[in-house]
């Protein structure tokens, strides 16, 4: 798996050996960036995020609860923005179905959808979908097959949205404050 960072994000080291043994960035592609319809990986506190890279620093994604505690659609958005500040992993796919400029077409024909289901229709659906036609997610695999891989990614998800709902709630009162 090759790690990529946009380039004005600073480069922070791997918090899970075992998801990319690379540190440094390593260049995919041409012109320092993923190739067309690369399937790109960021991880998150107990969880992948995933999207396809669409060219131009753009990636479509399914927002699902990646940026706040509300269900978000399909989307194209940057590099930066589907990094959040994490480093990004290129997923390698040997045979996969569509790629390349197909793979962005697929990716783009959905935008818009607002049908997430964390279970049955995530961002790693998506991008099963978008590279081979089928919707799967290995993380919903492994958490449904290992009932303590699955009950500690439900308490990250959890001990994350309280942690937005607290700053949100802080915003909120401080902005009634003033």
């Amino acid at each position: 798996m090759n790690t990529y960072l946009p380039a004005n994000i600073e480069h922070q080291p791997m918090r899970n050996a075992a998801a990319c043994a690379v540190n440094d960035v390593t260049v995919y592609g041409f012109d320092d960036e993923p190739a067309l319809g690369a399937h790109l990986v960021t991880q998150r506190r107990g969880y992948a995020h995933h999207g396809i890279y669409v060219g131009g620093g753009k990636v479509v994604h399914y927002a699902g609860y990646a940026g706040s505690a509300h269900r978000g659609p399909v989307a194209e958005i940057t590099l930066e923005q589907f990094s959040a500040g994490h480093p990004i992993s290129v997923e390698p796919h040997p045979l996969p179905t569509f790629f390349g400029a197909e793979a962005v077409r697929r990716a783009r024909s959905r935008l818009g959808e607002d049908h997430y289901r964390l279970l049955t229709n995530n961002c790693e659906h998506f991008c099963a979908w978008c590279l081979f036609g089928e919707s799967r997610s290995e993380q919903v695999h492994a958490c449904l097959t290992h009932p303590c891989a699955g009950l500690r990614a439900l308490l990250y998800l959890i001990t994350a949205f309280a942690a937005r709902g607290a700053k949100c709630k802080g915003g909120q009162l401080a902005a009634r404050a003033a």
